[in-house]
């Protein structure tokens, strides 16, 4: 009898080994870079921490260095949850059918873009769109963002019937809103565009003097930011887990977390909620 059982145990601990692992698989997030890698790492660790407890799983968040790389990160299965602008989230659910937008910010279903400019150009607050702009310097966010790319290039081509390097000296990508925010305060660029939440921040933050920057105009509302899953959880952390990953978002009402986005609170979303984000997209030929 211990001859057989000794011959058996060595088959049965990889078998368990095997099954341990699978059930230790991580569930990972990101989120798009829309400020600076150590901000989003002390931002969204805590977040990591409040969905592992809510779901009885390992939880990960994961930095990527731009909006593209989130959406890659996302298609390629390297995280199945991800904190997208308006603009990713169409390109990843289009290479990943079936994902699904789950919840976005209640400010999310009315967000807004705001331009800025540099007080050497003479422009005052309230200014709006028009032609003592032309020949200045304008600078966007991520060529990837919704707010501080996509909607503006819109609302510019609407005013000026123009793209913008047709009515700009110079048109620049800063990357991320808090950088555009302290090249157009610096002087750097004359004017910029950027995510109002943003602004407001920093503004709060005392990080902005607006004798040197002032908002000249603000957008009409779209919808932006909203989480969006993978299709696939469900076969991998079991039946229902996608909906238990909205309830837990939904559910989200520690201060301390929500300043993390920042938001007051989320709301259920869907796909359909951004056709007009896909539309515009399509117009501008940047949706890919």
């Amino acid at each position: 009898m211990l001859k057989h059982f000794s011959r058996v145990l060595p088959i049965a601990l990889p078998l368990l080994f095997v099954t341990t692992l699978a059930a230790a698989e991580p569930f990972v997030f990101t989120a798009i870079p829309d400020e600076d890698e150590t901000r989003l790492q002390q931002r969204f660790q805590k977040v990591a921490d409040y969905l592992a407890d809510k779901l009885d799983v390992e939880v990960r968040f994961v930095p990527v260095k731009s909006y593209a790389a989130a959406v890659t990160a996302f298609r390629n299965d390297q995280v199945q949850l991800a904190w997208f602008g308006g603009l990713s989230g169409v390109q990843a659910r289009e290479r990943v059918p079936g994902s699904r937008a789950l919840a976005q910010g209640i400010e999310d279903a009315e967000f807004q873009t705001y331009f800025i400019a540099h007080e050497s150009t003479g422009l005052e607050e309230g200014a709006g769109l028009n032609d003592a702009m032309r020949d200045m310097t304008f600078t966007f966010g991520s060529k990837g963002s919704t707010s501080g790319r996509l909607m503006p290039e819109h609302f510019l081509r609407k005013a000026f019937g123009e793209a913008p390097d047709e009515v700009f000296s110079r048109v620049g990508f800063s990357g991320n809103h808090s950088r555009t925010a302290s090249l157009v305060a610096s002087g750097a660029y004359q004017l910029g565009a950027l995510n109002y939440t943003v602004w407001e921040n920093e503004l709060e933050a005392g990080n902005l003097d607006t004798d040197s920057v002032k908002v000249i105009w603000k957008t009409p509302t779209y919808p932006d930011y909203q989480w969006t899953i993978r299709d696939d959880v469900n076969e991998r952390f079991g039946e229902g887990f996608a909906d238990r990953v909205q309830q837990a978002l939904l559910d989200m009402e520690d201060p301390a977390l929500l300043e993390s986005f920042p938001r007051s609170g989320f709301i259920p979303v869907n796909n359909d909620d951004y056709e007009i984000i896909r539309q515009v997209g399509q117009q501008l030929d940047i949706l890919d």
